[in-house]
């Protein structure tokens, strides 16, 4: 009976996830977009206030991590708008910075792994960036990730999982952001010498899967629920890397498609033989994500999760045009009747300018 009352609540998390959560994380923003206005340096200052601008509806999606840990809700939301703002702060300034090569994206990027680790030592962030001013902007974003990793129950029975799924985001912005002559075979080497590599796995979709930030918050949202078993961490593991996180970034590419291609930017969806095949990839993510969620101590919370980033990027006007349309609808009947429900209410959201 616990059980059922407690998937019943579940499914109602979306009120208070748009009408509560919604309201908190753009006031979070708000405070970050103050302290990146003080950036002393033009460019990181003109980085930082659209990767915010631009990208403010990656923290809406994650913020529904907030909802699993009534308790923590506060501290889960202050931690996940940190960890995307740098995440998105850190990609503007990979792709439309010039005079910074490997060094400079990885050293930039071990910011994020500081901020997934309250014992990291601090360092210079820019040390090979040819911009570095930043009035200590990156370091208010680290501190404020890790200070409430301090406090979460169940930090160390996931700390060991968090740390190798930051290791793998931290690899594939590096290497994705190279020379556009240099990237996929450094990828293509990097996957196959990768002895993390679910089997069945092509390259592009394991590096996908390793770059969303999802199951870093799902792992950060157990902890902060309190102390969890091996085997529940391993089954979280297994379903959000690299099934939900892969789904999430392909969604992301598979609705940027057109604009890749016109500017000639990696896309993953794109090294698929054919539309067909991508199709056919994409719902292969959708059924096994959905699959492991129902293994899952709370099946309909993770489920809601998978329903959502079908809702909120098949929302989206470029996933509506003519070559996108059919596959579209076809992971959206896929994905049940909730997913086709919260698709509507994205809709709604964005004809209201809210997402």
């Amino acid at each position: 009976m616990q059980t059922i009352i407690e998937s019943f609540k579940d499914r109602l998390l979306i009120f208070p996830y748009i009408f509560r959560i919604f309201p908190a994380v753009e006031k979070e923003l708000a405070f970050w977009r103050v302290r990146a206005l003080a950036i002393p340096d033009d460019e990181l200052r003109k980085q930082a206030l659209a990767s915010i601008a631009e990208k403010r509806f990656h923290c809406l999606g994650g913020s529904i991590y907030t909802l699993y840990a009534p308790g923590q809700q506060h501290r889960l939301l202050t931690l996940i708008v940190a960890l995307q703002t740098i995440s998105d702060y850190l990609d503007n300034l990979c792709d439309r910075v010039e005079g910074a090569g490997e060094e400079g994206y990885r050293s930039l990027h071990r910011s994020m792994y500081a901020a997934l680790d309250p014992a990291a030592v601090r360092r210079d962030w820019y040390q090979y960036f040819p911009h570095s001013n930043d009035g200590g902007y990156l370091d208010a974003l680290v501190a404020a990730g890790s200070r409430v990793l301090a406090f979460l129950p169940g930090l160390g029975d996931v700390r060991e999982e968090i740390a190798g799924l930051a290791a793998l985001y931290i690899e594939l912005q590096v290497l994705k952001h190279l020379a556009a002559e240099q990237r996929e075979q450094k990828l293509v080497d990097w996957f196959t010498g990768n002895p993390s590599k679910p089997p069945s796995l092509t390259w592009w979709e394991f590096a996908a899967a390793a770059g969303s930030t999802l199951g870093l918050f799902a792992l950060s949202a157990r902890a902060a629920a309190g102390p969890a078993g091996g085997k529940e961490i391993a089954g979280i593991l297994s379903c959000y890397f690299p099934w939900i996180c892969g789904l999430h970034i392909l969604l992301d590419y598979f609705i940027d498609l057109n604009e890749d291609k016109t500017y000639n930017d990696l896309n993953f969806v794109s090294y698929y033989p054919s539309p067909r095949d991508a199709e056919e990839g994409l719902l292969r993510f959708l059924r096994e994500a959905l699959q492991r969620v129902e293994a899952l101590p709370r099946p309909a919370f993770h489920g809601m999760v998978v329903s959502g980033l079908l809702a909120l990027y098949l929302s989206d006007p470029k996933a509506l045009t003519p070559e996108r349309k059919k596959t579209a609808q076809r992971l959206l009947r896929a994905g049940g009747p909730e997913a086709s429900r919260m698709h509507r209410v994205c809709l709604g959201l964005r004809r209201r300018g809210v997402i």
